[in-house]
């Protein structure tokens, strides 16, 4: 195997070894962040599991909020 292949193939295989572990990690941290959020009791809302930065609002309550 020329030395070239040999590069190549360790750069590859880590890269796939990075790809793994931050797949793992994210899933593991989402698991975590569910978990706590069914621990609280909180719904389950797309606003209150994500909120982005630009979305975030001194509008937006956690737990139960009654209308009106």
């Amino acid at each position: 195997m020329k030395t070239r292949n040999k590069i190549i193939f360790a750069t590859a295989a880590v890269a796939v070894a990075g790809l793994l572990v931050y797949a793992a990690s994210r899933h593991k941290k989402t698991k975590r962040m569910l978990s706590e959020i069914s621990d609280e009791g909180y719904e389950t809302a797309h606003d209150v599991l994500y909120p982005t930065k630009e979305k975030r609002s001194s509008k937006l309550k956690y737990g139960p909020v009654l209308p009106g």
